[in-house]
């Protein structure tokens, strides 16, 4: 079974079961999607729809920020319940231990020696965990794992 046809089968279950965080959540990410489809004229294969999902889930955590800003709990916990409908079409995340492991083979395949090796290393990372990780902990951790590369000055 395709991403997207596991969004509609659950789309039309949480309908039935009068679910509405949950189908008015999937009912914006199958408009999301068919608009990227529409836009890029094709078709969209799992990880594409992966796309999609993480571009959402990247959407709400922003808003997630700027309620919080303007003291709206109301509307952090909304966003946040729609996360967690999102979440369940994203894969597995990594632990932090999986997450550094992962950066320490990507600065070696890199050949990265300092801090100035920091975007050809995150794009290696995001590539390999994409959907699996956090981009704010990734950019934390190739960062701290830089910082132990970079000489110190004399």
């Amino acid at each position: 079974m395709t991403l997207k046809e596991r969004i509609e089968d659950d789309y039309k279950k949480y309908f039935k079961e009068r679910n509405d965080i949950a189908v008015s959540t999937l009912r914006m990410l199958k408009a999301a999607v068919k608009r990227a489809e529409i836009n890029k004229r094709k078709d969209f294969d799992d990880n594409e729809v992966l796309d999609v999902v993480l571009r959402e889930v990247k959407q709400r955590n922003d808003s997630i920020e700027a309620f919080k800003k303007g003291n709206r709990n109301d509307l952090v916990s909304k966003e946040e319940a729609e996360i967690k409908v999102l979440e369940d079409y994203l894969p597995a995340r990594l632990s932090e231990e999986e997450l550094r492991d992962i950066i320490q083979e990507m600065i070696k395949i890199a050949k990265a020696n300092s801090k100035k090796d920091f975007g050809k290393v995150m794009g290696l990372v995001i590539a390999k965990t994409k959907g699996q990780a956090d981009g704010k902990l990734v950019s934390q951790i190739v960062g701290q794992e830089l910082e132990k590369l970079t000489p110190t000055p004399k």
